[in-house]
């Protein structure tokens, strides 16, 4: 197929599957995203995963950076922890996180970690808060 041919057909495909952003079930009942990608059968490929991946991480990074007026100021690793939180949570789970962002914008990073592993987000992702938190800590 010539690059002309691919591109018509990428057209046509647009038009005549049509968008959807968010899953649904197509009309011979798969499960399916964006211009009629059958998530049942065919899934996504790590390279897709992982572009996904960056994009959303991106995007947690911008979210703590236009939220938190200190976020610059914080070392790399708390910055870390802020955006796998955000990542994990969405922004406005992670603002519910009042008296840990109270804690990080007052540079007391003790009761931070404090606050991350008595919540119950800790109690849901285990060994991901112990590590985070101890992360906030350290700052390493």
């Amino acid at each position: 197929m010539t690059l002309e041919s691919r591109v018509l057909l990428r057209h046509e495909i647009m038009l005549h599957e049509g968008l959807r952003l968010k899953p649904y079930t197509d009309t011979v009942g798969k499960l399916s995203i964006g211009y009629g990608r059958n998530l049942d059968d065919t899934g996504i490929t790590k390279l897709e995963a992982e572009v996904l991946l960056d994009h959303d991480l991106a995007q947690a990074e911008i979210d703590c950076r236009r939220s938190f007026s200190w976020f610059p100021t914080l070392s790399d690793t708390r910055q870390r922890v802020l955006v796998n939180m955000c990542f994990n949570l969405g922004l406005p789970k992670l603002k519910t996180f009042t008296r840990m962002l109270a804690a990080i914008a007052d540079d007391d990073y003790v009761t931070a970690s404090v606050e991350m592993l008595q919540s119950k987000w800790a109690q849901q992702v285990k060994g991901r808060a112990s590590v985070l938190a101890k992360m906030m800590r350290d700052g390493r």
